[in-house]
């Protein structure tokens, strides 16, 4: 239970308080530390799973963590930029679609292993993407500040809006793999 993997999926667990402590200090570091902080927990998300793989060391309590890890860092960052920009719209409503979606997702996963048909909703390439484009996106909203001339926080704004599609989309086709279950019980 405790290997390398396991631990930096915790780790991602226990940047969550840092990462709000320090978005919330508002000062001229914070924006980009708390960025920092994402996109390291970002790339411990990508990297706990390639280890796991890599050195065999792939447990069920891994593949429990690993998700609620993602899924608490995501929400979390999404609050944070909620609070900060609640009178954007885009943020809002994109924030509300992704947080909802990965409750539908987690539930219906749920549901389905305790039916015994797990594999009926497993990840996918778009949910990947789908990831991706999540993390690159808040990365840029919480820095939100210019960098070389390029407007990082309307480029995390398109991303977002992206991201929030492919959410949508990604949870139709989950519903759609799922249905023919749905329907039977």
């Amino acid at each position: 239970m405790w290997n390398v993997p396991n631990s930096l999926t915790l780790s991602r667990i226990f940047m969550i308080p840092v990462l709000v402590l320090v978005y919330l200090c508002d000062n001229e570091w914070s924006k980009l530390a708390s960025a920092a902080i994402f996109c390291v927990a970002a790339i411990t998300d990508w990297f706990d799973g390639y280890l796991a793989r890599k050195l065999g060391q792939s447990s069920s309590f891994g593949a429990f963590l690993d998700p609620v890890a993602d899924k608490l860092m995501v929400s979390t960052a999404l609050i944070l930029l909620v609070f900060a920009y609640g009178d954007n719209l885009l943020i809002l409503i994109s924030a509300i679609v992704i947080i909802g979606r990965e409750i539908t997702i987690s539930a219906l996963r749920e549901w389905m292993a305790e039916l015994g048909k797990r594999s009926n909703v497993a990840v996918s390439m778009l949910g990947k993407v789908k990831t991706f484009s999540q993390m690159a996106s808040i990365g840029f909203l919480l820095y939100h500040d210019e960098l070389l001339s390029l407007p990082i926080f309307a480029i995390g704004e398109v991303l977002l809006i992206i991201s929030a599609v492919l959410t949508i989309v990604s949870m139709f086709l989950y519903l759609k793999a799922a249905w023919k279950v749905m329907k039977n019980t």
